[in-house]
């Protein structure tokens, strides 16, 4: 997966955290961090995924570790398949968090935080972020 759509699908994972928390304050959660979750019989139904394991099922790769491996190897096989992945994912955490946080610490008020997140989304589209730029 490109850097561009990691800190896209980051986005949207703050965005859909945003929707779940605006939904929690108004009573329409059913507790397991999903909206909605009962089915027409009234039984719970399982939740869909939601964007953060979407991502995640996307971003991480299948690791094979040889049977006979000692825990050093598998714990080495694992950071070296895993270690690119994350690093992104964190990256783009990292790069939305300091863009909300300066317009706050800025005291800007004719923005909201989905404004901030649309318009580092549009920056990322540009190619603003891309790697060497």
């Amino acid at each position: 997966m490109e850097r561009a759509e990691v800190l896209k699908r980051v986005i949207a994972i703050l965005t859909d955290a945003q929707d779940i928390r605006r939904a929690a304050e108004a009573g329409e959660s059913d507790g397991s961090g999903e909206t909605g979750g009962t089915g027409e019989d009234g039984a719970g139904s399982p939740p869909t995924a939601g964007v953060a394991t979407l991502l995640l099922n996307e971003m991480l790769p299948s690791i094979r570790v040889p049977a006979d491996a000692s825990p050093q190897e598998v714990a080495a096989l694992v950071a070296e398949a895993l270690g690119p992945a994350l690093h992104t994912m964190v990256s783009g955490f990292s790069l939305a968090f300091t863009s909300l946080a300066m317009v706050h610490d800025s005291g800007r008020t004719d923005i909201s935080s989905i404004g901030v997140l649309q318009e580092l989304a549009l920056e990322i589209e540009a190619g603003t972020y891309d790697e060497g730029s």
